[in-house]
């Protein structure tokens, strides 16, 4: 590193402490200061875009400063991509703890679908920022080595489920659990990216408590029919 270099961090480590000082229970929580900032950054990477979100902002929020953002992140890009990392991480950790190896295939197959559709209800930010991505050609997806990781077992949880109902009979051979991913993730997007259009469009409150219980049966029910065999359907 070049003695710029070396003054520069120097200069930013130096902002971290007196910021930590500054911040009663923080100081031995920097974990939390940059959990805290990335839960920030979220809502306004959500709201404005990449490239619309200011870090003043985000700063004056987070009762942190530029600097130690940028201690902690390096740019505005780096802070982006931590949120998006934290944002697959945190859908993925709630599919983990549903213990799907537990219940038969189609009860498995059935809770997926209601947590996925009911996770992305109450995250809209995660819809946003999944919809932001698209918007730069999962550009900076692509540079996470974290988020690929979470996505494989994502697919493995699918496959063992899909592998299991056609053990027992239940599933239509010959499908792809990618592809079952995708069903499911696009039904459930949907549910969110489109709400306020689909509203406005139909004047019809597409967000109203009854009518999310009853998209999310409705959901449920296309994602078995998709899956599971007619006759196990009726059983």
């Amino acid at each position: 590193m070049s003695e710029k270099g070396d003054i520069a961090m120097s200069e930013s480590g130096s902002e971290v402490r007196k910021a930590a000082r500054k911040a009663p229970g923080r100081q031995q929580d920097p974990e939390g200061t940059r959990q805290n900032i990335i839960e920030v950054a979220s809502q306004e990477f959500a709201l404005n875009g990449l490239s619309g979100a200011r870090i003043d902002e985000i700063a004056a929020k987070t009762r942190s400063s530029k600097r130690m953002i940028y201690y902690y992140f390096g740019d505005k890009d780096g802070l982006y991509l931590s949120a998006l990392e934290s944002a697959y991480a945190q859908v993925r950790e709630g599919e983990a703890e549903l213990d799907i190896a537990g219940l038969t295939p189609i009860e498995g197959l059935k809770r997926l679908v209601e947590f996925t559709f009911v996770h992305h209800h109450q995250h809209e930010d995660f819809i946003r920022m999944v919809m932001i991505e698209n918007i730069h050609h999962g550009q900076y997806l692509e540079r996470s080595s974290v988020i690929g990781d979470l996505n494989v077992t994502a697919i493995a949880q699918i496959r063992d489920l899909y592998e299991r109902g056609l053990a027992e009979g239940l599933f239509r051979p010959g499908l792809d659990p990618l592809e079952i991913h995708w069903q499911i993730s696009a039904l459930c997007f949907f549910n969110v990216s489109n709400r306020a259009t689909f509203s406005r469009l139909f004047a019809r409150d597409f967000g109203a408590a009854d009518m999310q219980e009853r998209l999310k049966r409705n959901t449920v029910e296309m994602v078995l029919r998709y899956v599971v065999k007619a006759e196990a359907l009726t059983e």
